[in-house]
């Protein structure tokens, strides 16, 4: 049944196609028997209300359709590099992918952070290269963007009849078949045609450039071409398989998904090239024992040991917390126990269901490689491992990127806090890179998240889903604290309470970390058996909530590392207590001696503005402190690549919009962070 499954993920940048591209896969696929579009709020999959009101992916959304007897699982993830956690934890658990490029601008900013979360995951992919009937729409100049930006063997398996107003269909170069599609019943029908003599010569070049591509990657094929014997159509679709499941090349389809052309193929595409759930590599996962941690891997069989990663945690108002969890070996069945290996509890898997978009199909079990949404699961988070108690296996967690940006909250009574709390538990549960913190001084909620958009969205949801009623203050900028020189410090404590003696000392080493590395806590000091675990597990905690609260500025810290070089220990007065408070001083000591340093978000701008206006683009970025980093051409325009301080771009995009008569569109997403140099003295 595994060769039979096909889980995928569609991913691009904002409006190159993506959901359009998935509406018609699933009206082809029988899945749905009424095209929905953006435009009118009526898609399948944005089926929030927010996303039909803004005309955007928010969730990624998962569904299930078939083609050929094949089950294909479809995750259609957000655009908006906002919503970069949404695709990231997808990809996590996808074992294909399809990447939607636009025809006229090619590699758009955010294609390449996808296509790079997707590098990380190794996950195969092809591309669908749509909005071919848009004027300024270039086949193969957009494929050859895509094979500069990523160094990657693009193969094209079509090549179009004609491009922009006059793209008519498409040239099959495996079957060489001219196939044009029927605009009466909205590209349900197709006619295949021989290809016209004017054609034929392009033709026979692109498929001869094809087979010379495939067999010089495949030792199989090679033999056959260099002995000069005919390839066969079966022959050289199972040579592509292998080399795209290998990530050796990126096989290219295209077509018009808004006006039904080309999806077909597409599908077919997705079938005949991207791996079945036992194609990919195995999951790798920590063999947690008692005394030590073993790597293990686990081939994806239904007959193993249940082991499923939660990569996405929705609420529902009627069923509340629903657990999508990627199986990756053996079988769950509803109304069982399983083990949360993160947490060490059992938890009980009351029901199991299918999720189609905003819909759910009840499920008696769940195996190797298929996607399910959990209900019942109280303590599960995204990135937790659930599978059996005796061999707890702990998968790799997804890495989330960090809040750049605040805004404080306030209830419009006393009344609503409470609910508020509530609800701000429940969303930052959903999303990992959502956080809220009551401030110690000013007593305000503040929370943080990717962008002004995902705070705006969130606090929507609040204000339309949970009917909480809430003041929100202007955007602020999360900053972060870190050391940047090396430093050595002890300290020792001694407290008489309750009319016993505590002590403790500690000796700690502080050193900055490479750029994007975070904090880190390490002890090398001498484990003897008198000094029991709790000590060190209470010197981690403190030091862990420390670097939490930061050193002089009470932000938290990054590329930090603290180490615990020595401890002094009494066996007759050394308390749990007072080592976490020895732990809070000599951090502050240490820190203070280490050259701490605030730091700022730095964000990657890209701008999209005609030639015309590129002169007053580039001052408005650098009037705020940004640096141009370079300047590709497109055919829609001209794209400016800059990087520039989080807290000069507010109000950024009215004055962009201004300067360029409305006619620049640009995107940011978080860079790195870097030494603010004024400190605190001009923040805001």
């Amino acid at each position: 049944m595994l060769d039979k499954m096909r889980n995928i993920g569609i991913m691009a940048h904002i409006d190159a196609g993506k959901t359009t591209t998935t509406e018609r896969i699933l009206y082809y696929t029988k899945k749905i028997h009424k095209i929905g579009e953006i435009d009118d709020g009526q898609a399948t999959m944005d089926f929030l209300p927010q996303e039909q009101a803004r005309g955007i992916t928010i969730q990624s959304a998962a569904t299930t359709t078939e083609w050929r007897g094949y089950q294909i699982n479809i995750i259609d993830t957000p655009g908006h590099v906002d919503f970069t956690a949404e695709v990231e934890r997808s990809l996590r658990v996808l074992d294909g992918a399809v990447a939607v490029i636009c025809a006229v601008d090619g590699v758009q900013p955010q294609t390449e952070t996808v296509w790079k979360q997707a590098d990380e995951f190794k996950v195969p992919r092809i591309c669908f290269m749509n909005k071919m009937d848009r004027i300024g729409a270039d086949f193969f100049g957009s494929m050859e963007d895509v094979h500069t930006k990523f160094g990657v063997e693009c193969a094209a398996l079509q090549i179009p009849i004609g491009q922009g107003q006059d793209f008519e269909g498409v040239i099959d170069l495996l079957n060489m078949k001219e196939i044009r599609w029927n605009a009466e019943d909205e590209g349900e029908t197709f006619t295949v045609t021989d290809i016209a003599p004017e054609r034929k010569a392009d033709a026979d070049k692109w498929r001869a450039k094809l087979v010379d591509q495939i067999a010089s990657a495949d030792d199989a094929l090679a033999e056959l071409y260099l002995d000069g014997k005919e390839i066969t159509v079966d022959q050289l679709k199972a040579a592509i398989r292998r080399e795209t499941i290998g990530r050796l090349i990126v096989p290219f389809v295209m077509g018009s998904a808004r006006h039904n052309q080309g999806v077909q193929p597409l599908i077919d595409a997705i079938v005949d090239y991207l791996p079945a759930p036992d194609e990919v590599p195995p999951a790798v996962g920590l063999h947690v024992k008692r005394d030590k941690e073993e790597q293990i891997e686990v081939p994806c069989k239904e007959t193993g040991m249940p082991l499923g990663l939660v990569f996405k945690i929705t609420y529902d108002q009627n069923m509340g917390s629903l657990c999508f969890v990627r199986m990756y070996s053996g079988k769950i069945s509803a109304g069982t126990q399983i083990y949360n290996v993160n947490k060490k509890k059992r938890e009980r898997v009351n029901r199991i269901f299918r999720i189609n978009a905003d819909k759910e199909e009840p499920m008696d079990s769940v195996s190797a490689g298929d996607i399910a949404a959990f209900i019942g699961l109280k303590l599960a988070q995204t990135g937790d491992t659930i599978g059996s108690e005796g061999m707890p296996v702990l998968l790799e967690q997804p890495k989330f990127p960090q809040p750049v940006i605040s805004v404080s909250l306030e209830p419009e009574s006393l009344a609503e806090r409470d609910k508020m709390n509530q609800t701000l538990d429940i969303l930052s549960h959903e999303d990992p890179t959502f956080t809220y913190h009551e401030d110690s001084e000013t007593g305000q909620l503040i929370i943080s998240g990717m962008g002004e958009l995902h705070l705006d969205v969130l606090v929507t949801r609040m204000k339309d889903d949970f009917k909480v009623q809430c003041r929100v203050g202007a955007p602020q900028v999360t900053y972060r604290e870190a050391v940047t020189a090396a430093a050595d410090a002890s300290e020792s404590y001694s407290r008489v309470l309750g009319g016993r003696e505590n002590t403790a000392g500690i000796t700690v080493h502080v050193e900055p970390r490479a750029q994007g590395e975070g904090k880190l806590y390490t002890c090398t000091a001498k484990r003897s058996d008198n000094i029991p675990d709790e000590i060190f597990d209470a010197m981690k905690s403190a030091f862990e909530a420390a670097l939490q609260s930061g050193i002089k500025f009470g932000y938290p810290c990054t590329d930090t590392a603290v180490t615990v070089t020595a401890i002094d220990y009494n066996e007759l007065t050394s308390t749990s207590f007072a080592f976490e408070a020895c732990a809070a001083q000599v951090f502050d000591k240490a820190c203070s001696a280490a050259s701490p340093q605030l730091l700022e978000p730095v964000m990657s701008v890209d701008i999209s503005c005609p030639k015309e206006f590129v002169g007053d683009a580039m001052s408005q970025v650098t009037a705020r402190g940004g640096i141009i980093m370079g300047q590709d051409s497109k055919p829609s325009g001209e794209l400016i690549h800059a990087q520039a301080p989080m807290a000069k771009m507010f109000g950024f995009s009215t004055n962009l919009r201004s300067v360029t008569q409305g006619r620049a569109s640009f995107s940011m997403e978080f860079s790195h962070f870097q030494v603010k140099p004024d400190g605190l003295g001009n923040a805001w």
